[in-house]
C-alpha cells in the first residue's frame, strides 16, 4: 500500500527531520506508524501485550541506532562549522568582527551616518515629531483647540457639566420627580404613620394605668396588693388561733418548756457528777499511795497512746539511769520508726505532791532529761496538787509542764496535746538534714495550744461552779477541745507521726 502524508505536527516534523533522508527516515516513519496502530488497538482491547512489548523494543533499538548515527553526524558537522566561524586564526567570525569594530569600520560609518551629524537620520526623525512643527508638539499644545489636549479638555468639561446638571436637578425642590422631593415625601408619610401609632400606644397605656377602669392593669394590681396585705395581716395576728404566728408561738412555748426540763435535768446530773467526783477525790487524797497510783495511771495512759503511734513506753521509776544512784524519770517514751526522729527519747515525770513548785519541777525534769539521755522532758502535775501559777499547760525551753486529772476524761486532750508537742520538739531538734522541720511553725503551734488550753481551763473551772447556762459553757469547752485536737493533728503532720 502506498501512502503519501502531509505532516503539520511540529513534534513529528522535528523527529523526522532528525533522521537521515531516504530509507532511514521511511523506516522510522513506518515504525512510528506501527507503534501508533498498536497503541490504538491496545486502547480498543484488540492487541496482545507481548506483541506491543516486542514491537516497542524493536522500535527502541532502531531508534537508538538512528539517534547514535545522527548524533555522530551532527557532532562532525557542528565541529566543522564552529571551527570555520570561531577559529581564532582562520575563522570567518573573527575576521568579520575586526572589519566591523576597527577604526573607520563599517559599524562606525553607519553610526556616524545615523547619529553624529545634524542632518542624520535620528536628528531628522526627532525634529519631525518633537519640533515646533512636529505632529506630537501640535497634538500636545494646550492652546490648539484641534489638538489632543484641547479635545480631551472639551470632552471632560462636557461630561462634568452633564453630571452636574443632572445632580442639581435631582436635589432641587422645584423638581417634583427629583430624588430629594421623593425622599421628603416618604419621610412625611412615615412620620405621620409613626405619630398615629405612638398616639394609639400612649392611649392604651394611659387606659391600663387608670384607676377609674376596674379592668385596667393598675386596678388589678392594687386589688391584688390589698388582698395580699389582708392575708399577711391575718397570718401575723395573735387574735386568730389558726394564724401562722399563733401556731409558731405555741410551738416555741412547747420547745422552751421541753428545753427547760432538759436544762434542769442536766444541771442535776452535773451537780451529782461533781459531788461524786469530789467524794472520790477526797477518798483518794486520804490514801497514802495516791502518788504511786497517779504514776501508774499516767504510765498506762502513755502505753495506750503508744499502741496507736508505734512508740515504745518504758517504766523507769524503779531503775537508775546515767547518773549514779539517780532514779529521776518515771517513764521514757522512745519514738517509733514512723517518726522523723525515730529512736529519740522523751522523759516523763509524774507528781501528785503539793510540795512541788514550778521551780522545783523545772530542776527535777532537767535532771531527769540528763539521767535518761532524753532531748525533751514532760512533767505531769496531778490536778489536785498542781501549783496555782500553772493553768493547764506551759513550756520552758525543751521542757513541758502539764496538769492532768486521771479521773477526769476532759483533761485527756490536754495531756495528749502536751505529749504531741513534746514529740514535735524532739523532731525539730533532731538536726536531720534530709527531714529538716519548721521549728518556727512548731513554736507557733505550741503558743496557740497554750492559749487555747488556757481558755479551756478557764471554761472548765467555770463549768464546775456554774448553776445555769451549763449547756452553753460545755459546748464552748467542746469546741476548744476540738481546736486543740486540730493543733495536735497539725503537729503530727509536721513531725510525721501516726495517730
Amino acid at each position: 500500500m502506498e501512502l503519501r502524508l502531509l505532516i503539520r505536527d511540529v513534534r513529528l516534523v522535528g523527529a523526522l527531520e532528525a533522521c537521515e533522508a531516504g530509507r532511514p527516515r521511511e523506516e522510522f516513519a513506518l515504525t512510528a506508524l506501527r507503534i501508533g496502530t498498536l497503541a490504538l488497538e491496545q486502547a480498543q482491547g484488540q492487541i496482545d501485550a507481548g506483541v506491543v512489548r516486542g514491537e516497542g523494543e524493536r522500535l527502541l533499538e532502531g531508534l537508538g541506532s538512528l539517534l547514535t548515527s545522527h548524533e555522530q553526524r551532527v557532532d562532525q558537522k557542528l565541529a566543522g562549522t564552529l571551527k570555520e566561524y570561531f577559529d581564532p586564526k582562520s575563522g570567518r567570525l573573527h575576521e568579520r568582527i575586526e572589519h566591523l569594530l576597527k577604526n573607520g569600520g563599517e559599524l562606525e560609518s553607519v553610526m556616524r551616518k545615523h547619529v553624529d551629524s545634524e542632518g542624520s537620520t535620528l536628528s531628522s526623525t526627532l525634529e519631525a515629531y518633537l519640533g515646533e512643527d512636529g505632529s506630537l508638539h501640535r497634538a500636545l499644545n494646550p492652546e490648539d483647540a484641534d489638538g489632543a489636549i484641547g479635545q480631551l479638555k472639551e470632552t471632560v468639561e462636557g461630561v462634568v457639566r452633564g453630571h452636574r446638571d443632572g445632580l442639581v436637578k435631582e436635589f432641587s425642590l422645584d423638581n417634583p420627580d427629583g430624588a430629594l422631593v421623593r425622599l421628603l415625601q416618604e419621610l412625611e408619610q412615615k412620620t405621620d404613620r409613626t405619630r398615629k401609632a405612638l398616639a394609639e400606644k400612649v392611649d392604651s397605656i394611659v387606659e391600663e394605668f387608670s384607676l377609674d377602669d376596674e379592668n385596667s392593669a393598675l386596678s388589678r394590681l392594687v386589688e391584688r396588693v390589698d388582698r395580699t396585705q389582708r392575708q399577711i395581716g391575718a397570718e401575723f395576728s395573735l387574735d386568730d388561733e389558726s394564724s401562722a404566728l399563733a401556731r409558731m408561738k405555741k410551738q416555741l412555748e412547747g420547745l422552751f418548756a421541753e428545753q427547760q426540763k432538759k436544762n434542769d435535768l442536766f444541771h442535776q446530773q452535773v451537780r451529782e457528777s461533781l459531788a461524786d467526783l469530789n467524794a472520790r477525790r477526797e477518798e483518794r487524797d486520804r490514801s497514802t499511795r495516791h502518788g504511786e497510783e497517779f504514776e501508774t495511771e499516767l504510765a498506762m495512759f502513755l502505753e495506750d497512746r503508744a499502741m496507736g503511734s508505734g512508740d515504745l513506753v518504758e517504766r523507769t521509776g524503779a531503775t537508775t539511769g546515767h547518773i549514779n544512784h539517780c532514779k529521776k524519770g518515771d517513764c521514757v517514751v522512745e519514738l517509733g520508726p514512723d517518726h522523723r526522729a525515730a529512736g529519740s527519747r522523751i522523759v516523763v515525770e509524774a507528781k501528785q505532791d503539793q510540795s512541788y513548785t514550778m521551780q522545783r519541777a523545772t530542776e527535777e525534769i532537767e535532771e531527769a532529761r540528763k539521767n535518761r539521755a532524753s532531748g525533751v522532758g514532760l512533767f505531769v502535775f496531778s490536778a489536785r496538787t498542781a501549783p496555782d501559777e500553772l493553768d493547764c499547760l506551759a513550756r520552758r525551753g525543751d521542757d513541758i509542764f502539764v496538769v492532768w486529772d486521771a479521773e477526769d476524761a476532759s483533761t485527756d486532750p490536754i495531756l495528749v496535746a502536751a505529749l504531741e508537742l513534746a514529740r514535735g520538739l524532739v523532731a525539730a531538734g533532731s538536726g536531720d538534714a534530709d527531714h529538716e522541720l519548721d521549728r518556727l511553725e512548731i513554736e507557733r503551734a505550741a503558743s496557740r495550744i497554750e492559749s487555747a488550753l488556757g481558755d479551756l481551763d478557764a471554761i472548765q473551772k467555770s463549768a464546775n461552779t456554774v448553776s445555769s447556762g451549763g449547756s452553753k459553757i460545755l459546748d464552748r469547752a467542746d469546741k476548744m477541745k476540738k481546736k486543740v485536737m486540730r493543733e495536735i493533728e497539725q503537729i503530727r503532720e509536721t513531725t510525721g507521726g501516726q495517730s
